[in-house]
């Protein structure tokens, strides 16, 4: 195999890994919520953890991805997210859970930043398009992780044993599969440039695309099931598969991104993306029967599938700001939504409703048609 498939193999095992952790704990959020006893409030007081440690690792992430090496650095982050999930599982306690959820967001929005920085490596040594595959397969990661919590639940296991076992035989696979698998590029830090990863001028808009984007998928992994179960009705196992639906819809069609955005280009791609997504939230909200809210599901997936590869793409490729830090910008606004938007959905659901919030997520899906000009690829000097 050479060194571009060895690469791909390598990133591919990384997404997987990230998007199981995310799909595992996604499937048991009602359940976390039961062994708490935390209202919509208070749980989203909890996510919070999840959204600022995120936020806080961005830019040191974009910036060890660019100094240190992406590889490298994800593996490293891959092995602490380990971690992270097993302290989750065990905290005894809401004290110890939100500094363990603190922990697992700053491992989570790290990995995601310096695994990006790793795909548009090898992305662009294969030149040809690769962002929306990796992506897939993150999707992919996050539908299995979520179907383990089915079976979890089928099973009548635990938080912890559930999340032990599956976050550690995921890890050594996925750490087996990608050791030693790539050498990244590295760029020494010219001290200028300010610690703190926001995105500005063309970056901006791309990070508002991608915001749009997260806080629907966000709200999907830490809302859907609990929509289900509120709004129609559904049990705790029926509820699980909300989100594996949500799921496989954005694996066959980011697996299918690259022909989609070759027809289409990306700013028609993405406008037609946040219609869907809009569409699909709305349906569940106006019919409110489990049936229609899978179907809303899907739309919401079919969606959601190209917004973040295109807009991880357009980062990676910008003229002036190294990939490292591109996409930390980018990830600031736009893949903080993921981790940020369930605890602010969580706020709106305690002012009004679980079924309201989900009006909030369409009115984010059109933001992402309006602002979809932003990801027209840069010109060439």
């Amino acid at each position: 195999m050479d060194a571009v498939g060895r690469g791909w193999r390598a990133v591919a095992a990384m997404f997987a890994l990230n998007g199981m952790f995310f799909g595992t704990w996604a499937a048991r959020v009602p359940a976390v919520a039961e062994k708490y006893g935390l209202d919509p409030g208070a749980l989203g007081l909890v996510l919070l953890a999840i959204g600022l440690g995120a936020i806080a690792s961005f830019p040191f992430a974009g910036r060890w991805a660019d100094q240190l090496g992406a590889a490298k650095v994800t593996l490293w982050l891959a092995a602490s997210h380990l971690a992270a999930f097993w302290a989750v599982a065990l905290a005894p306690g809401v004290w110890a859970l939100v500094p363990a959820l603190f922990y697992f967001g700053t491992m989570h929005g790290a990995m995601d930043v310096t695994m990006n920085a790793w795909a548009g490596e090898v992305e662009k040594r294969a030149g040809r398009p690769m962002m929306s595959v990796f992506h897939a397969i993150w999707s992919l990661g996050a539908g299995l992780g979520a179907a383990t919590g089915w079976i979890a639940v089928r099973a009548s296991l635990g938080i912890p044993l559930h999340f032990i076992a599956a976050g550690t035989l995921a890890t050594l696979a996925a750490l087996l599969i990608a050791r030693g698998a790539w050498v990244s590029e590295t760029h020494a830090h010219d001290g200028k440039s300010p610690v703190f990863a926001f995105p500005t001028g063309a970056l901006l808009p791309v990070a508002l695309v991608a915001m749009g984007s997260s806080v629907g998928e966000g709200g999907m992994a830490d809302w859907g099931a609990i929509f289900l179960v509120t709004t129609t009705g559904a049990g705790e196992a029926a509820a699980a598969l909300g989100y594996t639906a949500f799921s496989v819809a954005m694996v066959t069609v980011r697996f299918l991104g690259a022909g989609v955005v070759a027809a289409l280009g990306p700013v028609k791609a993405a406008r037609l993306a946040g219609l869907s997504a809009a569409t699909g939230a709305l349906t569940a909200v106006a019919f409110a029967t489990y049936p229609a809210a899978l179907a809303g599901f899907v739309m919401m997936g079919v969606g959601y599938a190209l917004v973040i590869p295109l807009a991880f793409s357009r980062a990676a490729n910008d003229p002036v700001v190294r990939p490292g830090r591109a996409i930390a910008a980018v990830a600031t606004l736009g893949y903080g939504g993921i981790l940020m938007g369930p605890p602010i959905l969580g706020f709106v659901a305690h002012a009004t409703s679980v079924r309201f919030a989900f009006v909030v997520i369409a009115l984010l899906a059109l933001m992402i048609s309006a602002l979809a000009g932003a990801l027209r690829p840069p010109a060439k000097a």
